[in-house]
């Protein structure tokens, strides 16, 4: 099959690889559209060790399963394989197992591929009205649908319901579109891009700034620099959450003096449980996550020109999605 193959620090090739082979209570997926994930460019950028090259990346993706019971089901994939025995998984919080795979991470290949292989568990079906390439949107939102959750879980209930979502790429904008459909209706995103925060404010109903010094009860930070944890620190209010999803560093930022005397929720928020992927997909498939018309699809043998303009900045919207079968 063909593959788009991360080699090396900011190298990536679209070269033959074998083929994807099922193992037991695993489907064969013909994968038909697959996002490029900020997670997928630390990897490329040499900044993820968990992901080490030679690797098919890629992790947000739907397809059509090819043969076996449910031989031509449209389905998107849940890329997060729990044990499903452990502690973690009993009480459902699967994106805590201990024993946790994920695909474009060993041993698993990832979705920048013809063809991948996953549990059927891991499948949820695709109404025929809904297009595949917004149905490899399920896993991005997901993770902002549980990052949204816990953070309005966590606020007290005497607090306003508004939030500063820090970060206007992919999983910003959908942590934002995750809490607007749970009922927040004052959100505004930060972002210092000037395309992208045009582009944003185009196609989306929220308040889109470059920057602010209001202050929030609930702030997200979609982005995870120490800047951007700086700024978090800052913007939200006494008593307040930071709901912190961004990977892009892992130190510095954080006033733990401010966050200990202002009494300040900090939650680390990572992918989703079963249930979370299952809502966003279903609030995907119902219209609730708006029109998701924010993406730009290419075929996958153009990934590595995909890359190299995240690389530097030059793509105004939140989501390239690949196309392996030109």
């Amino acid at each position: 099959m063909k593959a788009l193959v991360y080699e090396g620090v900011e190298h990536v090739a679209y070269r033959d690889m074998p083929d994807a082979a099922p193992q037991d209570a695993e489907h064969l997926i013909r994968v038909e559209a697959v996002g490029i994930c900020g997670s997928d460019m630390h990897a490329y950028l040499g900044h993820d060790a968990r992901r080490p090259a030679p690797l098919i990346l890629g992790h947000e993706a739907a397809g059509v399963i090819v043969g076996g019971p449910r031989d031509g089901d449209r389905v998107t994939i849940n890329p997060l394989v729990h044990c499903g025995t452990c502690t973690a998984c009993q009480s459902g919080r699967v994106n805590i197992c201990p024993n946790r795979q994920i695909i474009s991470m060993p041993p698993r290949e990832g979705a920048f591929a013809q063809y991948v292989a996953m549990p059927d568990r891991n499948l949820v079906t695709v109404p025929d009205d809904v297009p595949l390439a917004k149905a490899a949107l399920a896993e991005p939102l997901a993770v902002s649908w549980h990052t949204a959750r816990l953070g309005l879980e966590a606020l007290h209930p005497a607090m306003d319901r508004r939030a500063l979502v820090i970060g206007g790429g992919a999983i910003g904008l959908a942590a934002a579109l995750a809490l607007k459909a749970m009922g927040v209706s004052d959100v505004t995103i930060t972002e210092p891009n000037d395309a992208r925060r045009t582009y944003v404010a185009s196609i989306c109903p929220f308040n889109l700034r470059a920057e602010t010094t209001e202050t929030f009860p609930l702030v997200v930070d979609a982005v995870g620099f120490a800047a951007t944890r700086q700024a978090a620190s800052s913007l939200v209010e006494p008593g307040g959450v930071i709901a912190h999803v961004g990977l892009g560093d892992g130190g510095g930022g954080l006033d733990i003096r401010r966050m200990t005397l202002q009494e300040i929720t900090f939650i680390g928020t990572y992918t989703y449980t079963v249930e979370d992927f299952r809502q966003t997909a279903s609030a995907i498939f119902d219209g609730r996550l708006g029109a998701l018309d924010w993406i730009e699809m290419r075929p996958l043998s153009e990934g590595a020109d995909a890359f190299r303009q995240l690389r530097n900045g030059s793509v105004a919207v939140p989501k390239i999605i690949l196309t392996p079968w030109d």
